[in-house]
Formats: C-alpha cells, sequence, structure tokens
C-alpha cells in the first residue's frame, strides 16, 4: 500500500501540491484527474523522488507502511515503484530487450527475453519494435505500449502511469487497457490523464480531483463522466 501524508511539494519556492493525503490499495485502479498544471504529474514525480520537487518536512511518503520520502528514486524503484513518462525519450543504441535485461540483474536472462515477448505479444508490439533502438521511429501508441511492458515485465507493486492515453489510437489504448486488466492481481495502478477515454476500457476503483495542488473530491467512476459533462470548476465548486 503507498501512503501519502500531508504531502507538500514545492518547485523553485513555488508550492505545487498542498497537503495531500491519500492512500492507494493493492489491486485497485486509480485515476487522477484534473485541469493542466493542476499538479497531477508534479504528484508523480514526487512520489518517485524527481530531486526537483522538494517535500517539506510535515510529508510523510510511506511505502507498506516504511517511510520512503527520504530514500533516493532508484531505491524507490527497486522496493516497487515504476513511473512512465509522458513523453518517453528515445534511447539510442539500447534496445528494450537489452534495457530490461540490463534492469533485472537478479534474474535469468533468457527468462527475462521469454517474459518480454509474451507480453509484447499480448500488447500487439512488433518483434522489429523489441529489436530497435528504445523508441526511435516510435509512434505515440508504440512508446505508450513500450511503457506498459517495461512496467508489467520489472513487475512492480506501484505502476504510475502519466498519460497514457496521450497520443494513443483506439487499437492501441484497447490493447493497453485490455493489458492492464489482464495483469493488475496484486497492483496497484494510478492513472494520470485529462481524458476519460481510457476509462472506457479500463474502469477506476477511485477518481481523483486535482486543482491548483489541492485533492478536491474523490469518487467512483461516474465522477469521470460527470467532469467531462460540466467541466472541473462547476464539479467542484
Amino acid at each position: 500500500m503507498l501512503d501519502l501524508k500531508n504531502l507538500s511539494v514545492t518547485v523553485e519556492k513555488r508550492k505545487i501540491i498542498k497537503n495531500f493525503s491519500y492512500s492507494f490499495k493493492p489491486g485497485k485502479i486509480y485515476v487522477i484527474m484534473g485541469p493542466n498544471g493542476s499538479g497531477k504529474s508534479s504528484l508523480a514525480y514526487s512520489i518517485m523522488g524527481h530531486p526537483s520537487y522538494k517535500i517539506s518536512t510535515k510529508s510523510r511518503i510511506s511505502l507498506d507502511k516504511k517511510r520512503i520520502d527520504n530514500i533516493a528514486p532508484e531505491k524507490r524503484s527497486g522496493k516497487g515503484i515504476f513511473l512512465s513518462f509522458q513523453s518517453p525519450l528515445s534511447l539510442s543504441g539500447v534496445t528494450v530487450r537489452e534495457l530490461l535485461r540490463l534492469a533485472s540483474p537478479n534474474r535469468d536472462p533468457l527468462e527475462v527475453r521469454q517474459q518480454t515477448d509474451k507480453y509484447a505479444d499480448e500488447l500487439k508490439i512488433s518483434k522489429e519494435l523489441l529489436t530497435r533502438s528504445l523508441n526511435e521511429g516510435a509512434s505515440g501508441g508504440e512508446k505508450k505500449k513500450l511503457e506498459t511492458l517495461q512496467a508489467a515485465v520489472l513487475d512492480k507493486k506501484i505502476m504510475i502511469f502519466d498519460e497514457i492515453d496521450t497520443g494513443v489510437d483506439v487499437d492501441a489504448l484497447r490493447a493497453i487497457a485490455t493489458f492492464l486488466r489482464k495483469h493488475k492481481k496484486n497492483k496497484t495502478y494510478i492513472l494520470i490523464t485529462h481524458y476519460n477515454r481510457i476509462l472506457k476500457y479500463l474502469k477506476p476503483d477511485k477518481v481523483l480531483i486535482l486543482i491548483d495542488g489541492d485533492l478536491k473530491k474523490v469518487g467512483d467512476k461516474k465522477l469521470a463522466s460527470q467532469i467531462e459533462k460540466k467541466g472541473y470548476l462547476k464539479l467542484v465548486s
């Protein structure tokens, strides 16, 4: 379980997250929505430990009841947190297969390769894309599929997907959602999105509305539909 208590975050002395408290439980799907600039990505980076995001002394980030807000990002990853990028970067000369093998030093390389290929088939990722430099020449949908593949092979407990649906066509979106549903057991998914469309395929347990760094409202999947009809400001006013 991921617990955030009184999380306040500043960047260059500007407060962007204000006393955010919430518990994300295993086996659940959470969606964080809000207008542009509301702090959604900043919340994700703070959980991951990005050094540019400074948390207050009263803030607490705990994983399975153990504090992690005082450890480096790579150690947070080692304890079971994955964060996908809103705009995945290319990595010249390194394929996704090689990246996953290097990121899994305690596993049999053949096992990692077989699992990578299996998950790639489920996500409808071409074999050619697996042997190309990571994300080079890939479409938006292909990049998001590769991010999902990495999260699954690395087998993290907490998977944070920052705008997994941006730049993704309907077929790719359906493939990603189907895959995530299939491998949901004992995982916590936190999806950051502006749109309601991925929620047609991946039903959230809770929807959190973040506005100006404040957690304004929490509801079930119906809340996302209400936002689409009314907008954020009318819904929380």
